[in-house]
């Protein structure tokens, strides 16, 4: 793939510890909602690949004028000199790449199920099927410990009122440790809450995203509430 360069146009934090970064998007670069890039940043190749380079699902989506990233903000080489980019500076992107992306059958509903910032290629999908006005039913379940560390969660609120074929369930399942009010689920993801969604749905195809421990966990969650493996489409991120 040849790479290209992107020039960081914008960053800001979308939940605590978790901050977008918002670059310009070249010309004819085209991806699919749900696909990710690798992020290199500039200065000499280090010893560790790892320390410049990282992959990233896109949260942006393909009818936007922009490229953007999340991610949490963990105390790494790489994450330390991601937040100490000047705006303007540029950077290498390789991609697009990757296969969670919305199945074709508009028929068949999708439910995605995402923890923390494992919403992230989600949010491509979502952005992109409100603006499409896709005709085909979509739910998501979000879990978080807290609503401050749910990024994106008022945008997806607003794309529930947006979009009527879309269902947004997030639940909060440390709302002791919160100094917000909560109205919402308040438990883990488990098999009930899986088939409660998927109940009122036309034959749904499963998306998990996340840590693979969680992922792992996930997909037997789906299992023990009798969900067939042939309908689940996972992806998992590794030190994210």
């Amino acid at each position: 793939m040849t790479p290209h360069e992107l020039k960081l146009r914008q960053r800001d934090e979308v939940a605590e510890g978790t901050m977008a970064f918002r670059f310009d998007k070249p010309p004819g670069f085209v991806f699919k909602p749900g696909q990710a890039i690798d992020l290199v940043l500039p200065g000499e190749p280090a010893a560790d690949a790892q320390a410049v380079r990282h992959t990233f699902s896109l949260v942006s989506a393909p009818f936007q004028d922009e490229l953007a990233v999340a991610t949490r903000m963990r105390d790494s080489a790489y994450k330390r000199a991601l937040k100490a980019l000047p705006l303007g500076a540029s950077v290498q992107v390789e991609g697009p790449f990757g296969s969670l992306t919305l199945h074709k059958d508009r028929a068949r509903a999708a439910v995605f199920i995402a923890g923390g910032i494992g919403i992230t290629p989600f949010m491509s999908i979502l952005r992109q099927a409100a603006n499409d006005r896709l005709p085909q039913e979509l739910a998501l379940l979000y879990s978080n410990r807290r609503p401050e560390d749910a990024a994106f969660l008022e945008e997806l609120e607003d794309l529930q009122r947006l979009n009527s074929r879309f269902r947004l369930v997030a639940t909060m399942t440390e709302m002791v440790k919160s100094a917000r009010t909560w109205k919402g689920e308040t438990r883990l993801i488990d098999a009930e809450l899986v088939k409660s969604v998927g109940a009122r749905l036309a034959a749904p195809i499963y998306y998990l995203a996340g840590p693979p421990a969680m992922v792992d966990a996930l997909r037997k969650t789906l299992e023990s509430a009798g969900i067939d493996e042939g309908d689940v489409r996972s992806e998992e991120f590794y030190g994210y």
